[in-house]
């Protein structure tokens, strides 16, 4: 039993000038101009993602953000009363809990 993938289709028209260049890159690499216009825009696609996507910290921001999830700081009045405001919201229906859901 074989599974064929689903494929979908791209269609572009680009100038001449812009077809030969591709064309003459796919030729130095040996591929397709298909195969090299899709591994390069899925490389870029990529590097987009990633870029927008992690969160880049410097080694002072990563020891502080360790630090304070190793020693976090005591709740304060404000979050002592959003916490019971929450709990009261849950406890009348008007929110659910996800504690403990696998959502």
């Amino acid at each position: 039993m074989s599974l064929v993938e689903a494929r979908g289709r791209i269609t572009v028209r680009v100038p001449l000038a812009v077809q030969e260049k591709l064309q003459e890159a796919a030729d130095l690499v040996g591929s397709t101009v298909n195969q090299f216009v899709i591994q390069c825009a899925l490389e870029k696609a990529e590097k987009i993602i990633d870029r927008e996507t992690m969160i880049g910290l410097t080694r002072r921001d990563a020891a502080m953000l360790i630090e304070l999830l190793e020693n976090p700081s005591k709740p304060n009045p404000a979050l002592k009363q959003a916490l019971k405001q929450y709990k009261d919201k849950i406890k009348n229906g008007a929110l659910r809990s996800t504690a403990g859901s696998d959502a």
